[in-house]
């Protein structure tokens, strides 16, 4: 594909573990540089709050396996819950305060290892930790003297009141002399411009996430075959991402025939049949940076001439997305590209009528093309940062990542649509790094060429 960096993915087996003392490390001196740019912005006068995310239960005395708050962890890389992070720009005893469960002998033989103030020091890089149990006492005199606060109101309605007490506690002793911050600034929208521009640190992660679920991706194309339930792919692509310390960064999408059409399809419960298309979408979460990858192949390992027809209309509309994934172009772009390429296909195929301005501009395509062409990808699959600024579309600039994914859904019930069409959805997906010249496909390693595919499945034992 010329203008498009593809990288070639690793072997699953040849993909690495990471080494932990260096990568605590390099973990380490990142999360401390983000905290420092962080308290540049914030200003000296200034005070953020950032609590850590609560336990979760999923019924009765079961807890959902704890993720840690993607904020907290970019700032601390602390996973445990119970925790408040602290960053007061300027203090002379240490700008950045971690408050964390205290070591405790029974607990820890229950649930695991605690780091405690101590370990919260001399690993995770705070300069000064205390246990949460003392956050009454200790955090009002650290907010006594400041003017701003920086906190994401609304996350956690319970912290919210916390916080808010804490300075209306500081407000009534006004006239005992004490001094109390007099405004909250919204810390997601600063801390969510800074995730948005990823550092090479964490370009790595996410091309090690992207790794492994190429690797999970071809594991699931070799399983398949008529006869092979939705279920059994789904579980392959899972043994695949926990083999190599990652987990799924959102629950997999296994649609075979028409379950493709259903954008969000979870239940993954059908057998597949010959002659059908599977679409599966699906990517893992690799040191809290995602991947998401989708690919639809044909599970008999053969396209029919209709499946090929819409299937080679989306490539070509990712393509072309993919292509204006450059900076200086705007956020828009490639969608815009996608809309075309897929518009102009839809007329080729009899699936529209009609002048293509017209189409577009009547949006005629959102019958069988009804989303947007990709989101920003990081710490989250949907990751945060505004896609608008000012009113207009956020330019893009290296060092930002998204997914290109765009496609065509032909309901099974879609009595305009020739017959040899209903029923037949496809995506494609990859993930797209920009840089400061050709857009980087972490993903691309991931067959899609209709003519690859069909090789792959051949050499897969498929046909």
């Amino acid at each position: 594909m010329p203008g498009v960096r593809i990288r070639r993915v690793r072997p699953a087996a040849d993909i690495p573990a990471a080494d932990g003392s260096r990568a605590q490390t390099r973990a380490r001196a990142e999360h401390g540089r983000r905290r420092r740019d962080l308290t540049r912005t914030m200003g000296r006068d200034a005070i953020a709050i950032i609590p850590a995310a609560p336990v979760r239960h999923r019924n009765s005395d079961v807890e959902y396996a704890y993720r840690q708050d993607s904020d907290f962890y970019y700032l601390t890389g602390f996973a445990e819950p119970d925790a408040v992070a602290v960053l007061i720009p300027g203090r002379p005893t240490g700008e950045y305060v971690l408050f964390c469960r205290d070591r405790d002998r029974t607990r820890e033989m229950w649930d695991g290892g605690r780091a405690g103030p101590a370990g919260a020091v001399k690993v995770f890089g705070a300069d000064d930790a205390f246990p949460i149990s003392d956050i009454d006492e200790i955090l009002p005199g650290l907010l006594e003297p400041r003017a701003r606060v920086y906190y994401t109101m609304g996350l956690s309605p319970e912290f919210d009141s916390r916080v808010i007490g804490w300075v209306n506690g500081l407000r009534a002793q006004a006239k005992q002399g004490l001094h109390s911050p007099q405004e909250f600034v919204a810390l997601d929208h600063v801390l969510h411009d800074m995730r948005l521009m990823k550092s090479p640190y964490e370009q790595e992660q996410m091309r090690h996430a992207a790794d492994i679920a190429v690797a999970a991706h071809e594991r699931a194309m070799r399983l398949v075959a008529p006869g092979v339930t939705e279920y059994e792919v789904a579980a392959d692509l899972l043994h695949e991402f926990h083999r190599h310390r990652a987990e799924p960064s959102y629950l997999p999408i296994v649609g075979g025939g028409k379950n493709a059409c259903v954008l969000h399809y979870r239940d993954n419960s059908e057998v597949l049949k010959d002659g059908d298309l599977l679409l599966i979408d699906a990517g893992c979460e690799y040191g809290y940076y995602a991947s998401d990858i989708t690919r639809t192949f044909p599970v008999n390992g053969r396209f029919s001439p209709a499946q090929r027809a819409l299937y080679d209309v989306v490539l070509d509309a990712q393509l072309a997305a993919i292509e204006k994934c450059r900076p200086g172009n705007h956020w828009n772009d490639p969608h815009e590209a996608a809309v075309r390429t897929v518009t102009q296909g839809l007329v080729k195929l009899k699936l529209l009528s009609g002048k293509l301005p017209a189409l577009i501009k009547d949006g005629a395509y959102r019958e069988y093309f009804m989303h947007r062409t990709g989101h920003w990808l990081g710490m989250d699959v949907h990751d945060v940062g505004d896609y608008r600024v000012d009113g207009a579309w956020r330019v893009l600039e290296p060092g930002m990542a998204l997914t290109v994914e765009p496609g065509i859904y032909v309901a099974p019930g879609a009595r305009r649509a020739p017959k040899e069409f209903r029923g037949i959805g496809i995506r494609i997906e990859d993930d797209v790094l920009v840089t400061r010249t050709e857009p980087d496909v972490l993903t691309g390693a991931l067959v899609k060429d209709g003519d690859a595919i069909e090789r792959f499945m051949a050499g897969s034992g498929v046909v």
